[in-house]
């Protein structure tokens, strides 16, 4: 059949608050042009982000009436766990209430000063903790990846060669972890490929640098790896993550997205030595290790997420979803990064209006009018987010201006997505129109969450 069909009955329904034109202006003004400082019951559409946004399923939510609260050894922990490990052979398990707690603990441990954190492309909260520590992250897309119009299955791809160049000039004893993001959250929600992720794992061998995966999309990935690679059409989508995961020695995930649950993550790893010195982190500043921030009810929903997030339909479902957004907004003329991602559409800012310099935050612009015309909450990635200063005061952008579309895991429907189309399209037909922000506020780290801006005249 053409038609693709969500995998699920909708069961319960939460209502949308219907707002003006006039009503948004306000809210806009009264939120510095934030969309992070909007109300919730003031956005209609909200694609702000695909983390901890997801509708769980009734299975998730019977595990919830079921979840041991034990403050210690809770069976819940040990479903957890034997899920976790099926899934990604890493003996060691310790759950945080989020992902970047798992990322604030592994580079407590392994950054400082004079250390360099590798990756893909880092986001937002990995680079913030990885800074954080002392240490500087350094991003090795493959070229491909940096061109929004370039059409390649596997644009989320590590730059091998840069890398190990990289390794050579700073010194491998400097490096103590290289990080690959699957799928690549800022680059677009681009995969990688299982030959890449291959290649890595045995240049880091070389060196003696161990490979973890933030494997926040990490069944998306698998997706792709199977629609796309050679070799795998024929194999499940979990044959293909464990095989993923068959190549790195740790994962920092949060389960806010492919366990498709409102809050949780965890570091796993076969280092018992780290394993303990995160542990011991852990108690300090997350819980106990068999609960680690979570309460017993939220273990239990992402142990069962991390088993329906491999459903074939289900992800034939989600990645379609994505595409037919992204290929209704390339029809109507909107530039945008090709091919489609895997759980967000990314609008190309820079290319979409030119007349609005860098400095000046094209991305912000599209997403003010998003939300103003139709009541759309979406999020800029690019010199808002990660933006930095010379030793002037001068801004150094990143090289891509873009706008997120993060599409909820089992919230909208096509009629919703067609909206947000219309909507879109109002958007460019007044690109024109359009004008840039400066920021009033801005916090040292992570200033996109809590950023003030003003509209230059």
């Amino acid at each position: 059949m053409k038609t693709i069909i969500e995998p699920f009955k909708i069961k319960s329904v939460e209502p949308i608050r219907f707002t003006t034109r006039e009503e948004r202006t306000v809210y806009l003004q009264q939120a510095h042009y934030n969309p992070f400082l909007i109300s919730a019951e003031n956005v209609m559409i909200d694609l702000l982000t695909d983390s901890g946004t997801a509708a769980m399923s009734a299975k998730q939510w019977a595990g919830i009436m079921e979840g041991d609260e034990s403050y210690a050894g809770a069976r819940s922990f040990y479903r957890f766990e034997k899920i976790v490990k099926e899934l990604t052979g890493l003996n060691y398990v310790i759950p945080t209430h989020q992902g970047r707690a798992a990322e604030k603990i592994l580079f407590s441990i392994v950054g400082g000063k004079g250390k360099y954190i590798p990756n893909n492309t880092h986001f937002d909260t990995t680079r913030a903790n990885v800074e954080f520590s002392g240490a500087e992250g350094y991003d090795f897309v493959t070229e491909e990846g940096k061109h929004p119009e370039v059409i390649a299955p596997f644009k989320g791809n590590m730059n091998i060669e840069a890398l190990e160049k990289f390794i050579l000039e700073k010194g491998k004893e400097n490096i103590p972890v290289c990080l690959i993001t699957v799928t690549n959250n800022s680059g677009g929600g681009q995969p990688v490929s299982m030959k890449n992720i291959r290649e890595t794992k045995m240049l880091l061998k070389k060196y003696n640098i161990p490979l973890f995966l933030d494997a926040c999309r990490f069944a998306e990935n698998a997706y792709f790896i199977k629609l796309r690679e050679e070799g795998y059409a024929d194999k499940s989508p979990k044959e293909i993550a464990q095989e993923m995961f068959s190549y790195c020695d740790g994962v920092t995930m949060s389960a806010k997205k492919d366990a498709i649950v409102n809050m949780g993550g965890f570091i796993a790893m076969n280092n018992e030595e780290l394993a303990t010195q995160a542990r011991n982190l852990l108690i300090i500043t997350e819980g106990f290790p068999t609960y680690g921030g979570l309460a017993g009810r939220d273990l239990e929903a992402i142990a069962q997420g991390l088993e329906e997030v491999l459903d074939e339909h289900y992800l034939q479902y989600r990645l379609r979803s994505v595409e037919y957004l992204g290929n209704k907004l390339t029809e109507a003329g909107i530039p945008i990064i090709l091919p489609p991602g895997g759980h967000a559409v990314y609008i190309d800012a820079k290319k979409l209006l030119p007349q609005i310099p860098p400095h000046q935050y094209p991305g912000q612009a599209v997403v003010a009018d998003l939300y103003l015309i139709g009541g759309i909450r979406s999020v800029e990635i690019g010199s808002v987010m990660f933006g930095k200063y010379d030793a002037h005061g001068k801004l150094i952008s990143p090289e891509m201006e873009l706008v997120r579309l993060a599409i909820p895991r089992r919230v909208y429907t096509q009629s919703h997505i067609d909206y947000v189309i219309e909507c879109a399209i109002e958007m460019y037909d007044n690109r024109k129109s359009l004008r840039g922000f400066s920021i009033t506020y801005e916090a040292p780290q992570l200033r996109h969450f809590t950023a003030k801006f003003k509209p230059i005249d």
